[in-house]
């Protein structure tokens, strides 16, 4: 069993489960802010789930304000926002701290390296990762790489397969 499907989730109604809520699917995790320049990207994420959703495909936000505090809302501020300005229907997580210290164990094993070295940070908002429907990261896109974009879609059909 996958290391990710131990680690426990709350979601941002206040629900809990653990990552294992989504074995068998392949999902799309990625730390989210409502501040951001690229929060834009929440509409292009919705139609990917829209798009996916029925072959076996989530997607997780992870709401952060560890970059330039560009999420400072509560749950409940950040889940109206993302539903009254992008109709988002896809799975919101708690805010949580995506590095540091505090860094929540998802995302600990999201960056965590298989030799061993050190892991790689998350770097801003809207930092992606794919997970398969085993549970293993398959692939890491930064903030700049659109949902829409060749080859997250790529990675994921593969995913999907």
């Amino acid at each position: 069993m996958s290391p990710l499907y131990s680690i426990p989730l709350t979601f941002n109604d206040g629900s809990q489960a653990d990552f294992g809520h989504f074995e068998g699917k392949a999902v799309l995790v990625v730390n989210v802010a409502s501040k951001c320049g690229f929060t834009r990207q929440y509409s292009g994420l919705e139609e990917l789930y829209g798009k996916y959703r029925d072959r076996g495909f989530e997607i997780l936000g992870v709401p952060c304000n560890q970059f330039a505090g560009q999420e400072q809302g509560s749950d409940a501020e950040i889940a109206d926002f993302c539903q009254r300005n992008f109709g988002v229907s896809f799975p919101l997580a708690s805010k949580a701290k995506v590095r540091g210290k505090q860094q929540h164990p998802l995302y600990a094993e999201l960056t965590r390296t298989d030799d061993g070295s050190k892991p790689q940070k998350v770097k801003w908002n809207f930092e992606k990762f794919l997970v398969s429907r085993e549970g293993a990261v398959l692939a890491r896109f930064p903030s700049a790489v659109e949902p829409d974009s060749q080859e997250l879609i790529e990675a994921l059909e593969e995913a999907l397969a």
